[in-house]
């Protein structure tokens, strides 16, 4: 993956959920494979990841990215509590929010973000919205606490996210909203903000979604995988501008020793096709794009945490 001036391009993902099962080889609960995850890192690593940010979405979850953050250098994590999983706070909210707290101050130095956190309107039957609002606003102290970005979620609840985030802007010190497949005007209210826009294969499924992502500005831009979801299907409306691609096989007949992915199951390295993507509708030069999401990502979780050490 040369680019200008026989350098590499180098990407950061700013979104992987690595500690799922299918990097295990679980799917729905049945073992269908060995676990790959070492060999997808080292797949991620060869295609130009620099830095992998794995998602923690709840108090148990952000406990196991960390620990695999531990094993590797190049990896980090986010700490909270995802909009759909916010039951999680109702017994001893203040407790819940704690222990987020501590495990944030033991963990400085691989914790780069607070979140998963924000509102999730397409999947109320998991966490009515009541529970949502209270416990989203409730994690934003952490970020000015810690001096930490907030890592954002927002599913067609646009301007409750922006009313939260706009009557605290005294508890956050900014964020990205990943994953953001939103319309034109929820864009322009987070722009508004100051905030960043993440963006991954669920993020570009339609043509409306293409004309958006051809409208956020350069320096306001991110992107990621949200592996083993959302990558790049042959259905999506910009595959036909994906021209880095790999020999997947389906699950029941994968092997570690394979040289194929998984079909269906995405992973770091395909983030590459999301630049792809990015650079066709935009027009843009794809190293000169590649270089300023880098950046943009460097600036954001890895210039004001001391704790970690800049690129």
């Amino acid at each position: 993956m040369k680019r200008m001036a026989g350098h590499f391009r180098k990407f950061i993902d700013i979104g992987a959920n690595l500690t799922d099962d299918m990097y295990q080889g679980i799917y729905h609960g049945t073992k269908k494979h060995d676990a790959d995850l070492a060999k997808v890192l080292n797949k991620s690593w060869i295609s130009g990841l620099d830095k992998i940010i794995i998602t923690g979405g709840s108090l148990c979850d952000s406990k196991q990215s960390i620990e695999l953050s531990r094993s590797d250098a190049r990896l980090f994590s986010t700490v909270g509590c995802h909009p759909t999983r916010c039951k999680e706070f109702l017994d001893k909210s203040e407790n819940y929010l704690d222990n987020l707290r501590k495990l944030i101050a033991h963990n400085k130095d691989k914790v780069v973000a607070i979140g998963e956190c924000g509102l999730d309107y397409e999947r109320l039957q998991f966490c009515e919205k009541e529970v949502q609002l209270q416990y989203f606003e409730l994690q934003l102290q952490l970020s000015s606490e810690f001096n930490l970005p907030l890592f954002l979620h927002c599913r067609a609840a646009a301007d409750d996210l922006v009313d939260i985030l706009t009557r605290n802007k005294d508890k956050y010190i900014g964020g990205v909203v990943h994953s953001f497949d939103g319309t034109q005007e929820a864009l322009n209210k987070i722009l508004a903000l100051d905030l960043y826009i993440g963006i991954n294969g669920c993020s570009l499924r339609t043509e409306e979604n293409l004309n958006v992502a051809a409208k956020i500005p350069q320096d306001r831009l991110m992107i990621e995988t949200d592996c083993p979801w959302c990558e790049v299907k042959p259905t999506h409306p910009g595959y036909k501008y994906v021209t880095t691609k790999y020999a997947t096989v389906k699950k029941e007949k994968y092997s570690v020793e394979s040289d194929c992915q998984v079909k269906g199951r995405n992973e770091p390295a395909n983030i590459i096709q999301v630049l792809e993507i990015l650079a066709a509708i935009r027009k843009e030069n794809v190293d000169e794009l590649a270089d300023a999401i880098y950046n943009n990502t460097v600036k954001l979780f890895f210039s004001n945490n001391k704790n970690i050490n800049p690129v």
